[in-house]
């Protein structure tokens, strides 16, 4: 990754995007990165669009990513990583859940879903790894797990180690029920087994 890591997070409200932004954040303060963040939410407690931008190296004047410039582009959902693809640099990488949901905007008529949203992000020469973080949180028996399935998965596409990562989410939840601290280790490793191998090392 370049000096500068620039990481762009989208989706949909409720989905936890702004809290996974805050703890990759968290993570990088704690190796002493100077850290810029900002937040765009539409409607994000009603399933609007929700985007995040975070940069951090060792020093960061603005928070706003550029197009083109995004190391690694995190998508809590499909459509969303989509139209955010543009912001991608020659050879960044888009995480993306595959998992499916339609926010309001598509809902009420003023905007079409794209049937292959995945598949289209790769038809414009994008490198996308894709995996259903929404059913890997089910199956550990809660749909919001999936932003710490999310985190897990860019574990190791960071300029730091996952551990790194993984012990700010623990904190984060762990602070408020100690009971979190399992399941959000699973939900991590989870994500981290969903894009095994594909590291920028691939």
């Amino acid at each position: 990754m370049s000096k500068v890591t620039n990481i762009l997070v989208c989706g949909v409200g409720g989905q936890g995007v702004m809290t996974a932004t805050e703890i990759l954040a968290e993570a990088a303060i704690s190796l002493g990165f100077d850290v810029k963040k900002t937040e765009v939410a539409g409607m994000s407690q009603r399933g609007g669009v929700v985007t995040s931008h975070l940069r951090f190296g060792s020093e960061v004047l603005s928070p706003q990513i550029l197009p083109g410039e995004a190391d690694l582009l995190i998508g809590f959902e499909s459509a969303e990583a989509l139209r955010w693809g543009h912001m991608l640099r020659p050879g960044g990488v888009a995480l993306v859940n595959s998992g499916r949901i339609v926010p309001p905007v598509v809902n009420i008529g003023l905007f079409d879903y794209p049937e292959q949203p995945v598949a289209q992000m790769r038809a414009l020469g994008l490198r996308v790894h894709d995996f259903d973080a929404t059913a890997l949180a089910v199956q550990l028996g809660n749909i919001r797990l999936g932003n710490t399935v999310m985190l897990g998965a860019s574990s190791d596409w960071l300029p730091f180690p996952a551990e790194v990562l993984r012990d700010a989410v623990l904190a984060r939840f762990g602070s408020r029920k100690p009971k979190l601290v399992d399941v959000n280790r699973e939900a991590f490793e989870a994500g981290r087994r969903a894009v095994a191998g594909e590291t920028l090392a691939a």
